[in-house]
């Protein structure tokens, strides 16, 4: 399922159009978070709800996809379940993917839905419930907002070109180009396949700056 925003490749000297371009995502992931109603959802049940990931810091690109993180406690299969019922009533809403992490250090429940606009658009909803309190509690919204605070202009307009420049197919992670920019020095599509694939060498850590 091909979930880019767009098709276009910019050239190096158009960084107005890519930031253009990524500020209108930004705000068209934000109408299709208002139109689903499915935050509201979450929140009716008693959850917490957090925007998180490039939605969180204005780095959405070329991906159609909406991150969120929702707390509550305690968290069980039958209520989290009970919640994600309620979302697929909405017939925009034609798949619903889950992982349960209860039972790991993790303490949660890892919604991917699929909703399709009127327009025919594809989004992809990342939701994870996570028990109030635990280790994850908030981690996520801290880094992104971390991110945010120490990113320069030049580093966010360098992470947005990278985004748009990444050939289709490849599968890096959001926060690959985040560290690879911020604490790599990467400025190049180049230099950032190479700096990804000695990065990918190490033991998986989460990276905040």
């Amino acid at each position: 399922m091909n979930q880019g925003l767009t098709a276009t490749r910019f050239c190096s000297g158009a960084q107005k159009e890519i930031n253009a371009q990524a500020f209108a995502n930004q705000k068209k992931a934000q109408e299709v978070l208002s139109e689903s109603g499915i935050a509201e959802i979450w929140e009716t049940a008693g959850c917490r709800v957090n925007i998180v990931g490039s939605l969180r810091m204005g780095l959405l690109a070329t991906h159609r996809d909406i991150d969120l993180h929702v707390y509550s406690s305690p968290i069980t299969t039958e209520s989290s379940f009970a919640i994600a019922a309620k979302i697929a009533q909405n017939p925009k809403v034609t798949e619903i993917r889950c992982i349960n992490g209860l039972h790991t250090n993790e303490h949660c429940v890892a919604w991917h839905l699929f909703y399709k606009c009127d327009n025919g658009e594809i989004w992809k909803f990342d939701i994870i419930h996570i028990e109030d309190g635990t280790e994850y509690d908030a981690f996520f919204e801290k880094m992104a907002d971390r991110i945010v605070e120490v990113m320069t202009p030049e580093q966010r307009d360098t992470i947005l070109r990278l985004k748009f420049e990444t050939p289709d197919g490849k599968d890096y992670h959001g926060v690959e180009y985040y560290e690879g920019v911020i604490a790599g020095g990467v400025k190049s599509m180049p230099e950032f396949e190479n700096w990804v694939i000695e990065h990918r060498k190490k033991k998986p850590y989460y990276w905040i700056p």
